[in-house]
Parts: C-alpha cells; structure tokens; sequence
C-alpha cells in the first residue's frame, strides 16, 4: 500500500531512491513495514521537518494515541497488539512509552489509551512515574476534548492491584475526559481477557475513524532501538540448552546464588545490557505428587486446559502455578472442596491476605486437603492459574559472549509452617535441570534501562545482592566498545568472604581500569551495619560532582527497601552540594528521569 501511494502521487523519490526502497520493503514483514512508517512519520514531525503527503495526512487527522507503562513489558505487549488491530481496521494509531510520552501533549489529545501495570504499594511503574505526577499536579490541563479507556494490569495477590490504572482512569474522568469504555483490572493470566478488551475498544472508536486516511502504527523513535528477528517469544519460547550452574556464594553464605549460562544457538534471539530473560520452568514431581495426594485425585486424570485436553499432572508440572498463592486459589478452592473453615477466611479479604502472605499454594492445600471425591481434577485446575515466566535481568552482553546468555539467580530457599520451601522458577533451575538439559527462554525487552548512546558519558551503577546482574553486562558492553566514559559501581552484600559476587571480574576491571570506581558495603562485617546507601552518602560530593559532568545513574535490585532508601540517600545529596531544599532536590532527579539518566530495574 505505501508504495503503490508512493506512485500514484508522483513521489518525490528518485527512481532509483524508489527501487531502494521496494528492496527494503520486500524484506520487512508487515509490522516492520509498519514500524518504519511510522518511524519516518514521526521522525520528520520531531525534527520540524515536511513529512510526505500520506504521513502529513495522518499526522493531520484524529489518531488513536496509545501509551504505556510497564515494568516487566506485559503492558507494551499489549498496546502493541492493541494498535496491531487499530491498523487492521484502518485506524490511524500510535503506541507510546509514557516515559518517551510528552505531557504538554495530553491537552491535544482527542483520544488516548492507557495500559498500565502497577507497581510496589500502588505505585506507577518507574517508566510511568513522571506522566502520573503530571497528571496529579496542578498543571493538568482540562480536557473537556478528550476520550479515553483504561486497561490495568495486575496480580490479585498484591493488596494494590491495579491502582494506578484506577488512579490514571479517575483522574482523567475528574479532568473532563469520557470514557470510551469501563475499565478492566486484569490479574497476571490476562492475555484472553485484554484482547476481549482490545476488540470491543476497537469495535467502539471504529465508527469514529470511519473517515480517516490510512493507519499508521508508530512506536516514536527511541523505543523500539533493537528489535529481535527471531521467531521466538513469550508466546513461543526457545527451548534453549543449560551450560553452566555455578555456585558463587560461599559454603556459608546465607544465600545460595547461582551464575547460569545458557545457549541461545540456533535461536536467532538477541539482546542489549539491560534486557530480560523470560524463563519457563516445571514445577518439581514431589509437589505435584503431594497434592495430587492431599486432594485425592489420580494424575491420570484428564482435564482440559487452554483449548487442550492432558492428564492432571501434566497440567500440575508443566502448565500451572503452585507456587506463588493468590486469593483467587483460595476462594476456588474453598469452593470446589467445600472446606466450610476456608470458605470462612477466604470471606475475609484483610485475614486471607496475612494468612497467604508466606504461603505456597501447597501449604494452603496441607492445612486444609479435600477428602476423597469432594472435588474433581478439573474443579482444581479451574482453581489454579497459568504459570507466568519468570522473568531475570540479563547479565551479560552479546558482544562478549556472543550466543550465550548469562543469569544471576537467588535461589529462594526458606522453611516454614514445619516444611522446607523451594522458589519455582530458582529451585528448577538450582536442583531439577541438568547440565544439557532444555529451558524454554524468550528475550524481553527493557528500553528504559540502557546504557546511554555516547560512549563518553559517566556511569554510576547501584546493584547490591544479585542487583548486580545487568551492571555485569553494562560493564562487558563498555569493555567491548573500548567506551572511554568513567564507571562507578556501588556493591553490597552480608560478608565479603561468602558473597562478593564476581569478586574476580570486578577486580580485573578496577585493574584494568574499565572500573574507576568500585565501592563495596558488606553489612555483616561490621559492628554497625553498613549499605550502599550509607557509601553514597561517604562519597556525596563526588558523586554530585559526577551528577553534574552529566553522569547516567541506575539501580537494580529490591523494590521495597533498598531502591526507596537509595533514592533518599540521593536525595540528601543533592540537597546538600546542590544547596537545594527538598522540593528542588526531588525536582532534579524528576529531571535526571526524564533525561533518562536515573534509570531503575527495581523488583
């Protein structure tokens, strides 16, 4: 169709540019093609240049404007499939990242679509953090103009969930926005429910389009830098070879962290520093076998499962979460058993919520088995939901270990209630997966943690525990592209003996010089316990100083503590060498933010 426009309107392009351009074209699939529209579309709109008369006309006309915010890419995925049936009904649509999204832009809005993850204690996502505040701040314009819809996403077994879609959606009716059509609040297995959602949004805005030129739909540049060819993804993984499992804590170390290595030959999948690692894992045999035990059913049993037909274990292995609990189990399973004591506490939101809190799906089945014949396989499958992969910060790059992709995994290994425990995903990749064996991989994408484009520029890297994972991979990209810009690590662990994780590495590079700086807080080691947050504040004035010669600074890591107490740590030093008060220290790092030089991959 482009080019055929192209043609039939006397393009400007040489016939030799043309020619080009149809060889181009012949080796890109449809939403390729897409993409590079869009991209030139809006490339020449940012630049202030003159677009070609089909993008001038779309620019010109109503465009369903859809953005995002997402920590883990499940919201991207979905405005991108979103868009995907815009431009299949000859909607002219955008997709955006929030943290890419221009906020003086919303007041020309005509129409505007939010899909939104929440995050922490209700949260914004961080790529959504400075749009919401903006939105919640006394410079949100009216927008009588404006119609919206609202997609959240979530997991029932978080007390927040979905807020910030509830937030984003009242927030919007409030500023005189109407809605397209009510919100949906979607729990971690969402892919039926959002494209139920995607086709009746589409359904009621297509008469509204009826009259506008041809679609476009745009990722804005910077968004979409290296997309993967290959043909596998979250929906069809890579059952990808395990190399290395390696131990790279101490004897006595508290913690039992792994470094694993996996291939990706043949896949044809590839990656930057900062990207995820999607992995699908079985569940262990003795859990499938307990509870098949606890609730008196045979694993030969078939039940039916996404439109397929295979025995209980099968499903209870391969296909079903029993590890992470969730309200939703509780109350289903209440019901099928007909257990009268869990039916009471599921009735109860605030006591289940404390009672599921350090529960696996197994340890609420132990306190309360289903007697023989009180529920059928099928009535416990219903009950469950669908495995969600799990999702690791890569931490390697391709420019040095070329098909190969390296992780740094926490085991998550604690015994209560009487019972030792295993994490799902860690505990299949720790105990259950050999050397040689398959794991089923997919790469995802994280274009708000990327190493900045001048190789020149400064780097401050905070990533205690395992959070040091992409700055591994951030340090081998440097090494690879002899980038001459300074690195400043901050470290912590409990004991340096026992948890000095990449010890070697990270030495080599001080050595070499890769590392400029290497500051390490091993809070065990000391009478009074010392953290990373406690080495910024010992080096505050450089590290404002290297904050002012333009330094990009990321953290990874825990969400909950460390992230928050780091963010107060820097807080203290702006104020303090910046000679600011708290209002102007927050406001530069909301600066630093939208600079994309205070990046987090927090969890």
């Amino acid at each position: 169709m482009l080019l055929s426009s192209l043609v039939a309107q006397a393009s400007p392009l040489s016939e030799q540019q043309v020619q080009q351009l149809q060889g181009l074209v012949s080796q890109l699939n449809p939403i390729q093609q897409a993409w590079v529209s869009g991209y030139l579309a809006a490339s020449a709109q940012l630049a202030g240049g003159q677009a070609t008369a089909p993008a001038a006309a779309a620019t010109t006309s109503a465009t369903l404007t859809i953005v995002y915010g997402s920590q883990t890419g499940n919201a991207r995925h979905v405005a991108e499939a979103l868009a995907a049936l815009a431009n299949a009904k000859n909607i002219a649509a955008k997709v955006v990242d929030l943290a890419d999204y221009k906020s003086s832009q919303l007041k020309n809005e005509q129409y505007l679509i939010i899909v939104t993850s929440t995050y922490g204690e209700g949260e914004p996502p961080e790529n959504a953090v400075s749009f919401y505040n903006f939105l919640f701040s006394k410079k949100a314009p009216q927008l009588p103009q404006l119609k919206f819809a609202v997609l959240g996403l979530g997991d029932t077994s978080y007390e927040f969930f979905c807020k910030t879609a509830a937030d984003f959606d009242e927030r919007l009716a409030e500023l005189g926005g109407q809605r397209l059509q009510a919100r949906a609040d979607l729990d971690v297995d969402y892919d039926t429910a959002a494209s139920s959602w995607n086709h009746a949004l589409i359904k009621v805005v297509e008469p509204e389009f009826a009259a506008t030129p041809s679609a476009q739909v745009i990722n804005w540049p910077g968004q979409a830098a290296a997309v993967s060819q290959s043909q596998y993804n979250k929906q069809q993984p890579f059952a990808a070879e395990l190399y290395t499992n390696q131990k790279i804590t101490g004897r006595d170390s508290g913690k039992d962290v792994r470094h694993i290595e996996i291939s990706l030959q043949g896949s044809g999948l590839t990656y930057q520093p900062g990207d995820a690692l999607g992995l699908y894992f079985n569940n262990d045999p003795a859990l499938v076998n307990e509870l098949l035990s606890l609730t008196s059913l045979e694993g030969a049993a078939q039940v039916s499962l996404a439109n397929q037909s295979l025995s209980l274990s099968e499903a209870l292995t391969e296909q079903l979460e029993l590890t992470q609990s969730y309200p939703a189990f509780a109350e289903k399973y209440a019901a099928a058993s007909a257990n009268q004591a869990l039916q009471q506490l599921a009735a109860d939101k605030t006591a289940l919520r404390a009672y599921l809190a350090d529960r696996q799906i197994i340890d609420i089945v132990r306190d309360h088995p289903a007697a023989a014949g009180a529920m059928t396989a099928q009535q416990l499958v219903d009950a469950l939901r669908k495995q969600q992969p799990r999702l690791y910060s890569i931490a390697s790059s391709q420019a040095e270990v070329e098909d190969e992709v390296h992780l740094t995994v926490a085991v998550v290994r604690y015994d209560a209630f009487g019972q030792p425990h295993l994490g799902g995903a860690s505990g299949y990749l720790a105990e259950r997966l050999a050397e040689g064996d398959k794991v089923r991989v997919f790469i995802e994408q994280n274009n708000n943690f990327r190493l900045p484009a001048n190789d020149d520029t400064p780097v401050i890297m905070i990533g205690p525990g395992t959070g040091i994972a992409p700055f591994r991979a951030f340090l081998q990209e440097r090494d690879a592209r002899g980038a001459s810009g300074k690195n400043w690590l901050f470290f912590g662990n409990p004991h340096f003996t026992q948890d000095f994780l990449y010890q070697t590495e990270l030495q080599g590079y001080l050595k070499q010089g890769l590392l400029s700086k290497l500051d390490v807080a091993f809070s065990r080691d000391h009478a009074e316990k010392v953290y990373v947050q406690d080495k910024l504040r010992k080096h505050a004035a450089e590290v404002y100083q290297w904050l002012q010669q333009g330094a990009h600074l990321y953290i990874c890591g825990d969400a909950n503590r460390m992230a928050k107490d780091v963010h107060q740590a820097l807080l203290d030093i702006v104020q303090q060498n910046g000679s600011k008060n708290a209002e102007q220290a927050q406001q530069y790092l909301d600066e630093l933010r939208l600079a994309k030089r205070y990046q987090k991959d927090v969890y």
